[in-house]
C-alpha cells in the first residue's frame, strides 16, 4: 500500500513465508513480469557446494532470472546476520540502479530484519562467557534452551535448541544488557530506506505444507543428499557449521551410523515441520506483511501479489 512520500521511490518487494511454501516458483513468475532480480534471504544458500539440502534455484533458474547472495562464501567461512545486511542493501540498491526491481526471497526471519530494520548495536562478544556457556551445555545437553526459556521465552521459541550458536548470543545479551533480544533489536537500528517496501507472506494450509515439506526432503535423500553431504565432509569436517542444518545434520548421523536412511528422512521432515512452524511465528509477528493463503505455485497467487502492489 502506498504511502505519502512513496510514490516515487523504486519497488522492493519481499516474499516471506515457511520453507516449502512455494517462495521461489512465485519470484520466478512476478520477476517475469516486473522485470525483476532475485535476492535470496536464506543463512544456508550463502554457502557454496550445498546444493541438494538448501532447495536452491535450480542452476537454469538461476540462468534464466539473475539472483543473487547464494553462493556467496565457502562452507568453512563465517557469514553473519551483519554480513547479510550489508551484502542485501548493496545488491537492492544495485538492481534498482539499472532500472529492474528488487525481489527479496526467503524465509530466515533473523537475516531478513537486519536487512529491513537494521541491526541493534548488541554488545561486544564475550568469550568468557560464551565458553562458560558452551561448557554448560556439553555437560547437560539442553540446559542453554531451558535457560533461555527462563530469561527469554520470544527468543526461545525463534532459536531451535541445537542451534548453540545462537542460544550462546541471546543469553549473552540477556545477560551483559539485561534486556531481552526484542528490547535490544528496538535500540538504535537503522531501518532501510529509500524504497517503497511491499512486504507479501504466503500462508497454505498446514497440513498441506505439511505434506509438500515432507515430499521435499524425501526428495533430497533420493537426488543424493548423503552423497552430498559425505564430499562436504571430506572437504570440511564435521565441525563446518553448514552442515549442522537440517537435512545435513541427519545425513551426517547416518554416515556416523547412527541412524539409518529411513530414520534420517523421518527426522528431517520432521525439523523441517517444526522450522516452517518456528517461521510462521517470526514473520507473524512482523507488522506491514501481506498475508496470502496458498502456496507460491498456486493459480491466481501471483495475480494476488499483483493487485497488492498496485494498492
Amino acid at each position: 500500500m502506498k504511502g505519502p512520500g512513496t510514490q516515487n521511490l523504486p519497488l522492493l518487494l519481499v516474499l516471506v513465508g515457511p520453507t516449502g511454501s512455494g517462495k521461489t516458483t512465485l519470484s520466478l513468475q512476478l520477476a517475469g513480469r516486473l522485470r525483476g532480480e532475485i535476492v535470496s534471504c536464506d543463512s544456508v544458500a550463502v554457502y557454496r557446494e550445498l546444493e541438494i539440502g538448501t532447495a536452491k534455484p535450480s542452476r537454469e533458474e538461476r540462468m534464466r532470472v539473475p539472483h543473487h547472495l547464494i553462493d556467496v562464501v565457502a562452507p568453512d567461512e563465517p557469514y553473519t546476520a551483519g554480513d547479510y545486511c550489508r551484502d542485501a542493501r548493496e545488491a537492492v540498491r544495485g538492481i534498482a540502479s539499472r532500472g529492474f526491481v528488487p525481489i527479496v526471497v526467503g524465509g530466515t526471519g533473523l537475516y531478513l530484519r537486519a536487512f529491513l530494520q537494521g541491526l541493534f548495536p548488541g554488545p561486544p562478544r564475550s568469550e568468557e562467557l560464551r565458553e562458560k556457556l558452551r561448557r554448560r551445555e556439553e555437560a547437560s545437553p539442553g540446559w542453554l534452551h531451558r535457560v533461555l526459556k527462563r530469561l527469554d521465552a520470544t527468543a526461545a521459541e525463534r532459536i531451535h535448541a541445537n542451534d548453540v550458536p545462537k542460544l550462546v548470543r541471546a543469553l549473552e545479551v540477556r545477560m551483559t544488557t539485561q534486556k531481552t533480544m526484542d528490547e535490544a533489536w528496538e535500540a538504535g537500528r537503522e531501518a532501510l530506506t529509500g524504497f517503497h517496501i511491499v512486504q507479501v507472506g504466503l500462508a497454505p494450509e498446514r497440513e498441506r505444507l505439511y505434506q509438500r515439506i515432507n515430499r521435499r526432503a524425501a526428495e533430497m535423500f533420493e537426488r543424493g543428499l548423503v552423497e552430498e553431504t559425505e564430499r562436504l565432509l571430506g572437504r570440511y569436517g564435521y565441525e563446518c557449521r553448514p552442515l549442522q542444518s537440517l537435512g545435513y545434520a541427519q545425513a551426517c548421523a547416518v554416515l556416523r551410523g547412527e541412524m539409518t536412511r529411513d530414520e534420517a528422512v523421518a527426522s528431517a521432515q520432521q525439523g523441517h515441520r517444526n522450522y516452517a512452524k518456528r517461521q510462521g511465528t517470526w514473520f507473524r509477528r512482523e507488522t506491514g506483511v501481506h498475508w496470502l493463503a496458498g502456496c507460491g505455485d498456486d493459480e491466481g497467487i501471483a495475480d494476488a501479489v499483483m493487485k497488492i502492489m498496485a494498492m
